[in-house]
Order: structure tokens, then C-alpha cells, then sequence
């Protein structure tokens, strides 16, 4: 994982220098564009999505998925994850504002789908940061590893919406019980939600007020019931397509 150095040094790289664009990714509904991001003497790969290529969709506002990229980071941080790479929101990029993301070097052929039973039990701080940030489209490759065999978490564009609508792939753990060390973290992520607070004032830059709450009632009862979400009934608990 990154260290905190490592960290600080990335996110200051990416709100502050300048972004050449190397080219287009062809997958993915929406616009998105390789980069790297120079400032000073270090250049570093990123993943930008600027906001005027976002296809806009009936349940999210339009031109906010950028944001929601920028705002699941600060919930993996802020909930002690640390699973989704350093990631900011630029109003000034060459293709106007839009997420700007670390690019985790990563083999593209193993997604959750090539995981091993045994690989797959790694995976339950994943499942949780999906309830709480309510992800709507938790394909199979949007789970990374990198080489020192780190899972890595990309693409929260449809994420916090205020309604239920959390579908993935990883509902391997529907039902069982959230261990210790997982409910330690949403227990000092809620702490996090005081009036006022740092994580507050950062995250409403990203996400209205309304999402804010019901992200927080999410983590309430998380912990009252102390269990993994089950597939609701009232919309495809799978995304799609599911790679």
C-alpha cells in the first residue's frame, strides 16, 4: 500500500500539475483519458475523467460523477480502507474539470472473476466500503491487484446515490457477520460525521447534504446489525454488465 509520504507527495503531484494527455481508454461508458501529471521533476501516470464527457443518466445529476469519484476517496480514507488510489477533482484540466486518479499499474487479466475461493475471502473490506458508499456497479474489473498482491478499487462514478441501489459482484458475503476489525472501522468512520469536521467540509464539495446523511444512516445501521448487506429485491443486486 501507499505510504502516507507517498501519498501526500501523489495528491500534490495530481491538484498541481500540468496534465498531458497520452490517449483514450476504449472501454467504459464515458470518457476517459490516460494521462500523466507533471509538476516540478517527477511525472506521475493518472486516469482523468473530465465532466463533459460523463453520459448522463436518469438517477444521478448530471456532470456530478467526477465528484463521486473524488468522494469515494475520501471515504476510503477517512474509513480506513486505503483501497482506492489518491484521487482529486481538477476544475482546471485540458478538457475541462472532471476526477483526476493515480494509475495503479496493475495485470488487466486478473479481475474478482480469475480470484482463487481462498483470494476471494480477501475481499470482505471491499464488500463493506461498497454498502457504505452505496456503489452501484461493482463489475469484476474494478477490483485491481497490483504486484506486491494489493487489491486496488476503481470506478465509484455511480456511487452515494440516497436510494438503495448497491450492485456488485462481491455478495459472497450476504448475510454473514462483519468481523471486529471491519466494524472498528465504521465505528471510527461515524465518529468522522460530526458537524464541522474535516471529512465533512471536504466531502460536501463532492456530494449534496441528502447523500451525506444517507451515507451515514448506512453506517448506523451497519453496525446496529452488524452483518453484510443481501441482495435487495428492489433493483438487479448485479452490475452490468458484470466485467
Amino acid at each position: 500500500m501507499l505510504s502516507i509520504k507517498d501519498k501526500t507527495r501523489i495528491l500534490n503531484i495530481l491538484n498541481n500539475g500540468e496534465i498531458k494527455v497520452e490517449g483514450q481508454f476504449a472501454w467504459g461508458s464515458n470518457f476517459t483519458l490516460l494521462c500523466h501529471v507533471a509538476y516540478k521533476d517527477e511525472s506521475i501516470p493518472a486516469v482523468y475523467k473530465p465532466a463533459r464527457g460523463e453520459r448522463p443518466l436518469w438517477d444521478f445529476p448530471e456532470e456530478s460523477l467526477g465528484k463521486r469519484e473524488t468522494a469515494a476517496y475520501l471515504v476510503s480514507e477517512a474509513g480506513g480502507w486505503y483501497m482506492v488510489p489518491p484521487t482529486v477533482y481538477r476544475t482546471n484540466a485540458p478538457e475541462g474539470e472532471g476526477s483526476l486518479q493515480y494509475f495503479i499499474p496493475h495485470d488487466p487479466e486478473i479481475t474478482y472473476f480469475k480470484l482463487s475461493a481462498a483470494e476471494k475471502l480477501s475481499l470482505k473490506p471491499v464488500a463493506l466500503f461498497d454498502a457504505v458508499i452505496n456503489n452501484t456497479d461493482r463489475k469484476g474489473g474494478h477490483i485491481l491487484r497490483d504486484k506486491d498482491m494489493n487489491y486496488w478499487l476503481i470506478d465509484h462514478g455511480v456511487s452515494f446515490h440516497q436510494k438503495p441501489k448497491l450492485r456488485t459482484v462481491v455478495w459472497d458475503f450476504a448475510g454473514m457477520p462483519i468481523p471486529g476489525d471491519l466494524l472498528d472501522q465504521l465505528s471510527a468512520l461515524k465518529e468522522k460525521f460530526e458537524p464541522g469536521s474535516e471529512f465533512i467540509k471536504n466531502i460536501l464539495d463532492h456530494i449534496s447534504a441528502e447523500e451525506l446523511q444517507a451515507m451515514q444512516q448506512r453506517v448506523v445501521s451497519l453496525l446496529e446489525e452488524g452483518t453484510f448487506p443481501v441482495p435487495g429485491e428492489e433493483v438487479s443486486p448485479y452490475p452490468w454488465p458484470p466485467v
